[in-house]
Protein backbone atom coordinates (compact mmCIF):
# COMPACT_ATOMS: atom_id res chain seq x y z
CA UNK A 1 0.00 0.00 0.00
CA UNK A 2 1.65 3.20 -1.23
CA UNK A 3 0.57 6.37 0.59
CA UNK A 4 3.33 8.73 -0.49
CA UNK A 5 2.30 12.28 -1.35
CA UNK A 6 4.32 14.19 -3.95
CA UNK A 7 1.55 16.81 -4.05
CA UNK A 8 -1.31 17.58 -1.66
CA UNK A 9 -1.20 15.37 1.44
CA UNK A 10 -4.55 14.07 2.67
CA UNK A 11 -5.34 13.61 6.35
CA UNK A 12 -6.31 10.01 5.67
CA UNK A 13 -2.69 9.18 4.76
CA UNK A 14 -0.96 11.44 7.29
CA UNK A 15 1.02 9.54 9.90
CA UNK A 16 1.15 10.97 13.39
CA UNK A 17 3.85 10.06 15.92
CA UNK A 18 5.19 7.46 13.48
CA UNK A 19 1.92 5.52 13.67
CA UNK A 20 0.12 4.24 10.59
CA UNK A 21 -2.24 6.70 8.93
CA UNK A 22 -6.04 6.16 9.15
CA UNK A 23 -6.17 4.62 5.67
CA UNK A 24 -3.16 2.38 6.30
CA UNK A 25 -4.56 1.27 9.64
CA UNK A 26 -7.97 0.50 8.11
CA UNK A 27 -6.46 -1.68 5.37
CA UNK A 28 -4.08 -3.42 7.76
CA UNK A 29 -6.93 -4.21 10.16
CA UNK A 30 -9.13 -5.37 7.26
CA UNK A 31 -6.46 -7.82 6.19
CA UNK A 32 -6.23 -9.20 9.71
CA UNK A 33 -9.99 -9.40 10.34
CA UNK A 34 -10.67 -11.07 6.99
CA UNK A 35 -7.64 -13.36 7.34
CA UNK A 36 -7.15 -12.99 3.57
CA UNK A 37 -4.14 -10.73 3.08
CA UNK A 38 -1.23 -8.89 4.69
CA UNK A 39 -0.58 -5.22 4.03
CA UNK A 40 2.87 -3.67 3.80
CA UNK A 41 2.72 0.13 3.84
CA UNK A 42 5.26 2.55 2.42
CA UNK A 43 5.63 6.28 1.95
CA UNK A 44 8.94 5.98 0.10
CA UNK A 45 8.66 4.41 -3.35
CA UNK A 46 12.34 5.08 -4.07
CA UNK A 47 13.10 1.95 -2.04
CA UNK A 48 10.82 -0.30 -4.12
CA UNK A 49 12.56 -2.65 -6.56
CA UNK A 50 11.26 -4.87 -9.34
CA UNK A 51 12.08 -7.94 -7.26
CA UNK A 52 10.04 -6.54 -4.37
CA UNK A 53 7.02 -6.00 -6.61
CA UNK A 54 7.13 -9.64 -7.65
CA UNK A 55 6.39 -10.62 -4.04
CA UNK A 56 2.95 -8.97 -4.17
CA UNK A 57 -0.41 -9.79 -5.73
CA UNK A 58 -1.94 -6.31 -5.39
CA UNK A 59 -0.57 -2.77 -5.27
CA UNK A 60 -2.78 -0.03 -3.81
CA UNK A 61 -2.15 3.68 -4.32
CA UNK A 62 -3.48 6.54 -2.18
CA UNK A 63 -1.02 9.04 -3.59
CA UNK A 64 -0.53 12.41 -5.26
CA UNK A 65 1.92 13.89 -7.75
CA UNK A 66 4.83 12.35 -9.61
CA UNK A 67 6.15 9.65 -7.33
CA UNK A 68 9.96 9.22 -7.29
CA UNK A 69 10.18 5.61 -8.41
CA UNK A 70 13.40 4.53 -10.04
CA UNK A 71 12.62 4.85 -13.78
CA UNK A 72 13.00 1.14 -14.53
CA UNK A 73 10.75 0.22 -11.59
CA UNK A 74 8.07 2.69 -12.68
CA UNK A 75 8.17 1.32 -16.22
CA UNK A 76 7.95 -2.26 -14.94
CA UNK A 77 5.08 -1.57 -12.53
CA UNK A 78 2.71 0.10 -14.98
CA UNK A 79 3.70 -1.52 -18.27
CA UNK A 80 4.48 -5.08 -17.19
CA UNK A 81 3.68 -6.07 -13.60
CA UNK A 82 0.13 -4.62 -13.62
CA UNK A 83 -0.67 -6.52 -16.83
CA UNK A 84 0.32 -9.91 -15.47
CA UNK A 85 -2.27 -12.56 -14.61
CA UNK A 86 -2.97 -12.68 -10.88
CA UNK A 87 -1.96 -9.07 -10.29
CA UNK A 88 -4.25 -6.20 -9.33
CA UNK A 89 -3.93 -2.44 -8.97
CA UNK A 90 -6.25 -0.48 -6.67
CA UNK A 91 -6.35 3.29 -6.94
CA UNK A 92 -8.09 5.09 -4.08
CA UNK A 93 -9.30 8.70 -4.23
CA UNK A 94 -6.24 10.80 -5.08
CA UNK A 95 -4.55 7.96 -6.92
CA UNK A 96 -6.27 9.78 -9.78
CA UNK A 97 -4.30 12.92 -8.80
CA UNK A 98 -1.04 11.13 -9.56
CA UNK A 99 1.12 11.13 -12.72
CA UNK A 100 -1.02 13.59 -14.69
CA UNK A 101 1.42 13.60 -17.59
CA UNK A 102 2.48 9.95 -17.63
CA UNK A 103 0.19 8.28 -20.14
CA UNK A 104 0.88 4.64 -19.17
CA UNK A 105 -0.44 5.43 -15.68
CA UNK A 106 -3.69 7.10 -16.64
CA UNK A 107 -4.18 4.57 -19.41
CA UNK A 108 -3.98 1.86 -16.77
CA UNK A 109 -6.18 3.70 -14.26
CA UNK A 110 -8.82 4.90 -16.73
CA UNK A 111 -8.87 8.62 -15.87
CA UNK A 112 -7.17 11.39 -13.92
CA UNK A 113 -8.19 14.14 -11.50
CA UNK A 114 -9.74 17.28 -12.97
CA UNK A 115 -10.98 19.13 -9.90
CA UNK A 116 -13.48 18.45 -7.11
CA UNK A 117 -16.52 20.76 -7.28
CA UNK A 118 -18.12 18.62 -4.55
CA UNK A 119 -16.10 19.35 -1.43
CA UNK A 120 -15.37 17.12 1.54
CA UNK A 121 -18.29 18.40 3.61
CA UNK A 122 -20.94 17.90 0.95
CA UNK A 123 -23.39 14.99 1.11
CA UNK A 124 -24.06 13.44 -2.28
CA UNK A 125 -26.17 10.61 -3.65
CA UNK A 126 -24.48 7.78 -5.52
CA UNK A 127 -26.22 5.39 -7.91
CA UNK A 128 -25.02 1.78 -8.10
CA UNK A 129 -25.14 0.42 -11.65
CA UNK A 130 -23.84 -3.11 -11.00
CA UNK A 131 -25.12 -4.28 -7.59
CA UNK A 132 -23.79 -7.80 -8.24
CA UNK A 133 -20.12 -6.86 -8.46
CA UNK A 134 -18.18 -7.53 -5.22
CA UNK A 135 -17.04 -3.89 -5.13
CA UNK A 136 -20.49 -2.33 -5.37
CA UNK A 137 -22.61 -5.06 -3.75
CA UNK A 138 -22.20 -3.71 -0.17
CA UNK A 139 -23.78 -0.37 -1.14
CA UNK A 140 -27.18 -1.55 -2.37
CA UNK A 141 -28.85 0.27 -5.27
CA UNK A 142 -28.22 3.81 -4.05
CA UNK A 143 -26.65 5.54 -1.06
CA UNK A 144 -25.76 8.91 0.42
CA UNK A 145 -22.27 9.73 1.59
CA UNK A 146 -20.36 12.80 2.74
CA UNK A 147 -17.04 12.96 0.95
CA UNK A 148 -15.04 14.90 -1.61
CA UNK A 149 -15.98 13.93 -5.17
CA UNK A 150 -13.58 14.13 -8.11
CA UNK A 151 -14.37 14.79 -11.74
CA UNK A 152 -12.04 13.37 -14.38
CA UNK A 153 -10.08 14.04 -17.53
CA UNK A 154 -8.38 11.41 -19.71
CA UNK A 155 -11.61 9.51 -19.04
CA UNK A 156 -11.80 6.26 -21.02
CA UNK A 157 -15.36 4.87 -20.86
CA UNK A 158 -14.59 2.49 -23.72
CA UNK A 159 -12.05 0.70 -21.51
CA UNK A 160 -13.75 0.56 -18.10
CA UNK A 161 -16.75 -1.03 -16.41
CA UNK A 162 -18.46 1.69 -14.37
CA UNK A 163 -19.91 0.40 -11.11
CA UNK A 164 -21.19 3.59 -9.45
CA UNK A 165 -21.83 7.21 -10.44
CA UNK A 166 -22.81 10.51 -8.88
CA UNK A 167 -26.58 11.02 -9.11
CA UNK A 168 -26.90 14.59 -10.38
CA UNK A 169 -30.67 14.66 -9.92
CA UNK A 170 -30.27 14.12 -6.17
CA UNK A 171 -27.13 16.18 -5.64
CA UNK A 172 -27.42 19.90 -4.90
CA UNK A 173 -24.48 20.98 -7.07
CA UNK A 174 -25.25 19.80 -10.60
CA UNK A 175 -22.83 19.53 -13.52
CA UNK A 176 -23.73 18.57 -17.12
CA UNK A 177 -21.51 15.52 -17.37
CA UNK A 178 -21.02 12.00 -16.06
CA UNK A 179 -19.06 11.67 -12.81
CA UNK A 180 -18.09 8.04 -12.14
CA UNK A 181 -17.43 7.05 -8.53
CA UNK A 182 -16.00 3.55 -8.94
CA UNK A 183 -14.97 1.43 -11.89
CA UNK A 184 -13.05 -1.72 -12.74
CA UNK A 185 -11.22 -2.89 -15.85
CA UNK A 186 -9.03 -5.59 -17.26
CA UNK A 187 -5.52 -4.38 -17.96
CA UNK A 188 -3.79 -6.98 -20.03
CA UNK A 189 -4.22 -10.09 -17.90
CA UNK A 190 -4.33 -8.02 -14.70
CA UNK A 191 -7.21 -6.25 -12.96
CA UNK A 192 -7.70 -2.61 -11.96
CA UNK A 193 -10.11 -0.94 -9.54
CA UNK A 194 -10.47 2.77 -8.96
CA UNK A 195 -12.49 3.89 -5.94
CA UNK A 196 -12.97 7.66 -5.96
CA UNK A 197 -14.28 7.82 -2.38
CA UNK A 198 -11.89 8.01 0.56
CA UNK A 199 -10.94 11.65 1.15
CA UNK A 200 -12.39 11.86 4.65
CA UNK A 201 -10.98 9.84 7.53
CA UNK A 202 -14.46 8.74 8.61
CA UNK A 203 -15.04 7.13 5.22
CA UNK A 204 -12.27 4.67 6.07
CA UNK A 205 -14.18 3.53 9.17
CA UNK A 206 -17.40 3.07 7.17
CA UNK A 207 -18.12 -0.66 7.15
CA UNK A 208 -19.64 -0.56 3.67
CA UNK A 209 -16.57 1.20 2.33
CA UNK A 210 -14.30 -1.39 3.89
CA UNK A 211 -16.43 -4.23 2.54
CA UNK A 212 -16.35 -2.60 -0.89
CA UNK A 213 -12.54 -2.59 -0.92
CA UNK A 214 -12.51 -6.12 0.45
CA UNK A 215 -14.82 -7.14 -2.39
CA UNK A 216 -12.38 -5.63 -4.85
CA UNK A 217 -9.52 -7.58 -3.34
CA UNK A 218 -11.50 -10.83 -3.48
CA UNK A 219 -12.34 -10.12 -7.12
CA UNK A 220 -8.69 -9.49 -7.95
CA UNK A 221 -7.60 -12.67 -6.19
CA UNK A 222 -10.18 -14.73 -8.10
CA UNK A 223 -12.19 -15.50 -4.97
CA UNK A 224 -15.36 -13.80 -6.27
CA UNK A 225 -16.67 -13.17 -9.78
CA UNK A 226 -17.37 -9.71 -11.15
CA UNK A 227 -17.99 -8.21 -14.57
CA UNK A 228 -15.23 -6.01 -15.98
CA UNK A 229 -16.52 -5.71 -19.54
CA UNK A 230 -16.48 -2.07 -20.70
CA UNK A 231 -19.90 -0.40 -20.58
CA UNK A 232 -19.45 2.87 -22.51
CA UNK A 233 -23.16 2.95 -23.28
CA UNK A 234 -23.82 3.42 -19.55
CA UNK A 235 -21.40 6.34 -19.42
CA UNK A 236 -23.11 7.89 -22.46
CA UNK A 237 -26.52 7.48 -20.83
CA UNK A 238 -25.25 8.99 -17.57
CA UNK A 239 -23.76 11.90 -19.52
CA UNK A 240 -27.11 12.59 -21.18
CA UNK A 241 -28.97 12.26 -17.87
CA UNK A 242 -26.57 14.62 -16.10
CA UNK A 243 -27.00 17.22 -18.83
CA UNK A 244 -30.78 16.89 -18.62
CA UNK A 245 -30.71 17.23 -14.82
CA UNK A 246 -28.40 20.24 -15.10
CA UNK A 247 -30.58 21.95 -17.71
CA UNK A 248 -33.71 21.35 -15.63
CA UNK A 249 -32.06 22.95 -12.61
CA UNK A 250 -31.27 26.09 -14.61
CA UNK A 251 -34.93 26.76 -15.42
Amino acid sequence: MVTQSAGFKHGSVTRKSEQLSPAERAMTDLGISSNLFRVDCTQDVSKITKDMLDNYDIVMFYTTGDLPFEPDVQEYLFNDWAKQKGHGFIGVHSAADTYHNYEPYWDMLGGTFNGHPWNANQTVTVTVHDPEHPVSQPWGDEFEITDEIYQFKHWQPEKVHVLMSLNMAKTSLKKPYHVPIAWVKQYGDGKVLHMSLGHREDVWTNEKYQQSLLGGIKWMLGMEEGDAAPNPELSSAQEAKAKSDFDAAQK
